[in-house]
């Protein structure tokens, strides 16, 4: 199948749930930025629970920007605070120094635009996992995709719909119990080679 989906900070574990059963992959490049989505924060499992990482855009409600104009504030350092974040919420997970090296250079080098980072964030996950997929970009926008079935959903942080999926272990279950839908980091830490098998397992309506 072809599906249609925002790039977003480290994705959900949803949205790599269709990726894993797609034949093409087209990411939507065109439309207008909105705020409260997954393109600029994803969800970590920290020790006090459900924790937000966000990118600091440079973006007015009040003009109208595509999502590929949107700029990152870099002013801030926002890098430096997320690996950080990530380090103390992970280091204890049976992957984390596995993958570290890889992930860490994204935190480290400087990106312009919010999509040219979360593109690259999606392309180094992808090597992470050992996961080939066929990847195109809009070119215009549509508003309706006969051909492509359509995820935009997804990308919806505040509105998101529910999404079950099968637990697995995570660094703080004790304290917390389970916390379904976060970032795929969340699942490559804790998982590692055994994330592309529980991706193809999960059912995402």
């Amino acid at each position: 199948m072809n599906i249609l989906i925002h790039p977003t900070y480290f994705p959900t574990i949803a949205t790599f749930a269709t990726i894993v059963k797609a034949d093409t992959v087209v990411m939507e490049t065109q439309d207008n930025y909105q705020k409260q989505t997954y393109r600029n924060r994803c969800y970590i499992y920290a020790a006090n629970g459900k924790l937000q990482l966000s990118i600091p855009v440079i973006y007015s409600q009040k003009n109208r920007q595509k999502y590929s104009e949107v700029k990152i504030a870099n002013d801030y350092k926002w890098q430096d605070n997320h690996w950080k974040t990530l380090e103390s919420a992970y280091r204890t997970s049976p992957f984390f120094e596995f993958y570290a090296d890889e992930l860490k250079p994204l935190f480290t080098e400087k990106f312009e635009t919010i999509l040219n980072f979360n593109m690259k964030c999606l392309e180094v996950v992808c090597e992470c996992l050992q996961l080939e997929i066929s990847l195109s970009k809009t070119k215009i926008f549509e508003k309706e995709t006969p051909k492509i079935i359509d995820y935009i959903g997804l990308v919806n942080a505040k509105k998101e719909k529910p999404i079950k999926l099968q637990p697995y272990t995570q660094v703080f279950y004790s304290k917390h119990g389970f916390i379904n839908n976060l970032s795929i980091l969340d699942l490559l830490f804790n998982e590692g080679t055994n994330a592309i098998t529980y991706l193809e397992l999960q059912n995402v309506i």
